[in-house]
């Protein structure tokens, strides 16, 4: 379906939702809500799409929510303010944290506030060095509201949550990488390139063992310790079942022969077996 506020690109098993807003440093707006909740859903059945990155238009990524439409304008319409919050919040705090397939945010410019969220909703993260981050919120007599709160805290240290929270100071890319809000930071020139590598290599990954690798690290933060064990095997027989026991047949069954390392290189680069492979021991290396 056609966008008004998102571009959708797909290439090589990697779909590039793109926030096309420019002109508004890419502001979520609650039309932009309705249309990434479409898309999430359309793509999380589009089988051609193995992975998922999310990006800005032009020289930023997200300036958070648009101040005017949303604060504003729906001021005096409750059931529609009302709406557009909860789609804000769902489509960032839990469509994202549980998508079946992998998501990664690469951020190429400004952003702000909601576009936290963003961030930590998608399983990694890739930033621009010369990237702005920033919780402005305070600075208009607001806090980080929504969903942000809790993402920070899901991902900061305290330190660095209150600080950059109560402070509203920018930060760049490289601070980012530090704090640990993001995986990686590279020069901007790179961020395409770089990003595109990573989608790329877990789109040629098991899609089923990706989704329990996600699965079983967003469920167990909530779960005992008992009850994360018991859902982790729970896991595995449903893995066994979605590949047909490939895990154990063909990842360490190839292993055994020789075929790959899987401490060093994944299954997917498994070649040809040799005519006469040499034996190898039980153990990864």
């Amino acid at each position: 379906m056609a966008y008004e506020t998102l571009l959708l690109d797909r290439q090589d098993g990697v779909t590039t939702v793109t926030l096309n807003r420019p002109n508004k440093r890419n502001a979520m707006n609650p039309k932009l809500h309705e249309e990434m909740t479409a898309a999430l859903e359309e793509l999380r059945y589009d089988h051609a799409t193995r992975v998922v990155v999310i990006t800005g238009a032009g020289t930023s990524f997200c300036a958070g929510m648009d101040l005017k439409e949303y604060f504003t304008e729906l001021k005096s319409k409750p059931d529609e303010f009302d709406r557009a919050g909860r789609l804000a919040v769902e489509w960032r705090g839990r469509t994202l944290r549980y998508y079946p397939k992998p998501t990664i945010a690469m951020i190429n410019g400004y952003c702000f506030g909601g576009a936290f969220s963003i961030v930590e909703g998608c399983d990694l993260a890739i930033a621009a060095e010369e990237a702005t981050f920033g919780l402005s919120e305070v600075n208009f007599k607001l806090f980080p509201g929504g969903s942000v709160s809790k993402s920070l805290a899901n991902l900061m240290r305290p330190r660095d949550a209150l600080w950059y929270g109560m402070l509203g100071r920018p930060f760049d890319g490289k601070k980012a990488a530090d704090i640990g809000f993001i995986n990686l930071a590279v020069p901007l020139a790179n961020l395409l390139e770089e990003t595109m590598n990573i989608a790329r290599e877990l789109a040629n990954k098991d899609p089923h063992a990706l989704r329990a690798t996600k699965d079983g690290f967003r469920h167990s933060l909530e779960m005992s310790w008992d009850a994360a064990i018991s859902y982790s095997f729970a896991k595995e027989a449903e893995l066994v079942l979605q590949q047909n026991d490939a895990w154990r047949t063909e990842g360490i069954g190839d292993f055994l022969k020789g075929k790959y390392k899987p401490g060093l290189e994944s299954h997917d680069q498994v070649q040809k077996p040799a005519t006469d492979p040499a034996p190898v021991s039980s153990e990864q290396g």
